[in-house]
């Protein structure tokens, strides 16, 4: 996969992550606004709204519920000042007071421009705040090309999360077969043949022109559709160029052409593309299990191992499963003034024997702790990887997050991790704690 590819999965995790959170959170009143624009929104017309709200809001009996929503407005009203107007791709604030675990009042203020245009408008005012929309950012957005081709013309389009795009149409008059010509029967026939040949060739250069930049395609599947044969002679047809025959997800039956078409295709092909990322993970980890059944020495598992790979520069691909349990702390050893780096899971974390010096007899403070997924989709990029996200949903995924504790890599080359256990000094060995996993 391109990089630009890794780092949309990477923005789709931290969208996810933010979510979750977001869903989480629980207010006292109404006092949690969530607030979305739309890409060519304008931000004077939303001021003025909240400036509307506030006037409304003043108006609240309960005194506690008042001054949060007022406040609440405020913080938004705050934030989009720092903006002249809204970002290309949209705009997604909230803001509000949350209530935490132990019963204590936190304000939350976040802003930030989605990694993909949004085209969603809302402002809500609640005691929890609204994710529903973000949810349409996290939809496949790969780009998928479709050609609905049949007897009256065709057309190309494309297909990204639920925008649609028609490149181009074009109608074709192509002779019927008829009954009547006598002797020149073979001669209309022959031109009737010719003249479907032309139209096929015709789809097959366009196809290209659209399809294909740089050499390469620039979807990531392509979907044949049509009511008569024309799809599948296209498809089996020599001037179809072959880059964009490896990339064919399939070829369905419509009931007419032009848009109708088009929107039937995507309805009729819709497993077809839900199938693909599914599809891309089980390869990813089909490699990695090669590489192992080969034992080739290229590959790597388990926190503490894929650290070290990690660190030496010897990771070319990084799999990790979205939701591993692993936390990141950075602990400050009092007695030698040094930093260690602890990785554990909550189960370990409980454990405070972690957090002790045993031979200078102090505890460590923490200094930082951060979830270990967010601090490698920070900062994979410093160790010349690239780092792909996988689910536990399919069986491949399933397996490689139970057997091989849910983080290994794909190495450049070969590392003895049995030589380096004895290499290291015995007084670093609880570096990277990985008991549990």
């Amino acid at each position: 996969m391109g990089d630009a590819e890794t780092d949309k999965n990477i923005e789709m995790w931290k969208i996810k992550r933010l979510i979750k959170a977001l869903e989480a959170a629980r207010g006292n009143g109404t006092s949690m606004i969530s607030l979305i624009m739309p890409p060519k929104d304008q931000v004077a017309r939303v001021q003025k709204m909240l400036g509307d709200e506030y006037g409304t809001a003043s108006n609240i009996k309960s005194r506690v519920n008042r001054l949060s929503v007022l406040s609440a407005i405020t913080s938004a009203q705050q934030r989009l000042k720092l903006y002249s107007k809204v970002p290309p791709n949209g705009l997604v604030v909230y803001t509000g007071t949350i209530m935490t675990d132990d019963g204590k009042e936190k304000k939350v203020n976040i802003d930030f421009e989605p990694f993909k245009p949004i085209n969603t408008s809302l402002y809500l005012c609640d005691n929890k705040f609204h994710t529903e929309a973000l949810n349409e950012l996290l939809e496949s957005d790969n780009k998928y090309g479709f050609i609905i081709m049949d007897g009256n013309g065709s057309l190309f389009g494309t297909l990204c999360g639920n925008t649609r795009e028609v490149l181009h149409k074009f109608l074709v008059d192509l002779p019927k077969k008829h009954g009547r010509g006598g002797q020149s029967a073979l001669r209309f026939a022959r031109l009737r043949v010719e003249k479907r040949h032309n139209y096929v060739r015709k789809v097959a250069e366009l196809a290209v022109q659209f399809f294909i930049t740089n050499d390469r395609p620039n979807v990531a599947g392509l979907v044949l559709a049509g009511s008569a044969d024309f799809k599948t002679e296209l498809s089996q047809s020599d001037m179809f160029d072959p880059r964009l025959q490896a990339v064919v997800l399939g070829v369905v039956d419509v009931s007419y052409g032009g848009e109708n078409g088009f929107n039937q295709a995507i309805e009729l092909s819709s497993e077809m593309l839900a199938n693909v990322k599914f599809v891309q993970e089980k390869r990813l980890i089909g490699r990695f299990f090669e590489e192992i059944s080969q034992d080739s020495g290229k590959f790597v598992f388990s926190v503490k191992d894929t650290m070290q790979c990690l660190e030496m520069g010897a990771v070319e691909t990084l799999i990790v499963w979205e939701n591993l349990d692993c936390d990141r702390y950075e602990l400050l050893n009092p007695s030698s003034g040094k930093t260690e780096i602890k990785l554990l899971n909550a189960e370990q974390a409980k454990d405070t024997s972690h957090f002790k010096d045993k031979e200078a007899g102090c505890d460590l403070e923490v200094q930082d702790k951060l979830p270990l997924l967010e601090w490698l989709a920070n900062n994979y990029k410093k160790f010349g990887c690239t780092l792909e996200f996988v689910t536990n949903k399919s069986q491949e995924g399933s397996q490689f997050c139970r057997g091989f504790g849910g983080i290994g890599g794909i190495l450049r080359y070969q590392v003895n991790l049995a030589e380096l256990d004895v290499d290291e000094d015995d007084g670093n060995d609880a570096l990277w704690s990985d008991d549990d996993f």
